[in-house]
């Protein structure tokens, strides 16, 4: 029940209707006894300063940001951590008892903690990364972090390059992933490509012959075809829903200081 006392934290985005942040943050506040409420608020690309100022004003918990919102808010904050500071993007916000608005990006902590959730130590390993957009650059930067040796490839060779530096990794081109996966452990796929309603891979399923694990990004839907696609092969597959109930269980460790209810949370958002 909502009473006058209950704290509000929310996700900003555009669109951001279909997201399933509410599910599984309301799920974590229930499970840890916690007057807060967790709701979706779309904002559009030019609104991100107005939407940090109001949820400011108002006493909100903090914020999950999502796109298009993740560069700007980074250049809204006062405080950055280390990881968001790197990669000029931030997924969560917290507001401090002076206002001051401390952003952080919680995407590659999340998809390690998937990682390891399927049995899968990224350390020493090579891994392909496809994709250069927010969470290619996130994801790279957890797995240079850990110790993976890192391999960026990406529709445009800029992208390419700016995931893959600070990850220490190398780029190459879109044309060359193919090859890329010929050498690598784990392929991991950051693009848009397999959301519902596509049928198309990000790379052939041939080219996943030595591969051991597939990661994709997308979870919507569950069983990408992509992962089909690495199943049928025999490969490892892992979805995106892992990264997704992981990086909101740190959100949820950061703003209230307790361990996030993982169970909880898998139990919702598997029952949607």
């Amino acid at each position: 029940m909502i009473t006058g006392a209950t704290r509000v934290a929310g996700v900003i985005g555009d669109p951001v209707r279909h997201s399933l942040s509410p599910v599984l943050h309301n799920a974590a506040y229930a499970a840890l006894g916690l007057d807060w409420v967790f709701a979706a608020f779309e904002v559009r690309e030019n609104e991100a300063a107005a939407a940090l100022d109001a949820a400011r004003a108002l006493g909100f918990v903090g914020l999950s940001v999502t796109m298009p919102h993740k560069t700007a808010v980074a250049g809204l904050c006062d405080d950055l951590t280390a990881a968001a500071s790197t990669l000029r993007s931030v997924n969560t916000v917290t507001f401090g008892s002076e206002g001051r608005a401390a952003g952080d990006s919680t995407d590659g902590a999340g998809f390690l903690r998937s990682l390891v959730d399927a049995g899968v130590d990224a350390s020493g390993r090579s891994v392909l990364v496809l994709g250069g957009g927010g969470a290619a650059r996130a994801v790279a930067y957890a797995l240079g972090e850990c110790g993976a040796n890192v391999v960026v490839s990406a529709r445009r060779a800029a992208a390419a390059s700016e995931a893959a530096t600070p990850a220490k990794g190398l780029a190459v081109p879109w044309d060359d992933r193919e090859n890329a996966a010929a050498s690598a452990d784990i392929v991991v796929n950051a693009t848009s490509v397999g959301m519902a309603g596509d049928a198309a891979l990000p790379i052939p399923a041939e080219a996943l012959a030595t591969v051991h694990a597939v990661v994709d990004l997308v979870y919507e839907p569950r069983e990408t075809p992509f992962l089909a696609a690495a199943r049928a092969r025999g490969v490892q597959a892992i979805g995106g829903i892992g990264m997704l109930l992981h990086q909101a269980a740190r959100q949820i460790e950061i703003w209230s200081g307790e361990a996030a209810p993982i169970e909880a949370m898998r139990a919702a958002v598997s029952s949607r």
